[in-house]
């Protein structure tokens, strides 16, 4: 089925579920993610050393944010992507344009007696999340879900499998 395009307010009663060959998506080279071809999908992760940059967020005008109501400006609020680690990481990213920060909370769990921590990103300056496959988190069966919230931020949420001293996978570019 192509893209439709609709005049006027559209209507679901029970939302709008993705589903079908292209609700998943396997990441096995450094992307440059955009809305429409990787946005409300899982994106399987299977590249150790990838980087996956986020599309900048679209809101950032005056005039996208007084026209928060019209829906022929151009945004990408709300826009969610989510990321599952299916090759264990070595040194993967997933980053913002520069400009975006992370707002938000990953929880990186360890097999063992220790427990887990809860990572806090640094929304004034976080803009990368590194998973290295032990400390920072990364084996296989880790989640990470982003979405665009605002202006220049997005939502961190995951589930993080990680060995070791645990460290934040929060970092600045």
């Amino acid at each position: 089925m192509a893209n439709t395009t609709f005049s006027g307010p559209v209507r679901s009663l029970n939302g709008f579920i993705s589903f079908g060959p292209k609700a998943v998506v396997s990441l096995t080279a450094n992307t440059t993610l955009t809305v429409a071809s990787h946005a409300g999908r899982v994106l399987t992760c299977n590249d150790a050393d990838g980087v996956f940059t986020l599309p900048t967020i679209l809101a950032s005008s005056a005039s996208a944010v007084a026209g928060a109501n019209d829906y022929n400006v151009l945004s990408n609020l709300g826009a969610t992507f989510t990321f599952l680690v299916e090759t264990a990481a070595t040194d993967m990213d997933i980053k913002t344009d520069g400009t975006d920060k992370f707002y938000g909370a990953v929880y990186t769990g360890i097999d063992d007696s220790a427990g887990g921590k809860t990572f806090i990103s640094d929304s004034s300056s976080n803009d990368v999340i590194t998973m290295n496959g032990s400390t920072k988190g990364g084996l296989a069966g880790s989640v990470v879900q982003i979405t665009a919230i605002a202006n220049d931020a997005y939502y961190v949420t995951g589930q993080l499998l990680g060995s070791g001293s645990l460290v934040t996978p929060f970092a600045d570019s």
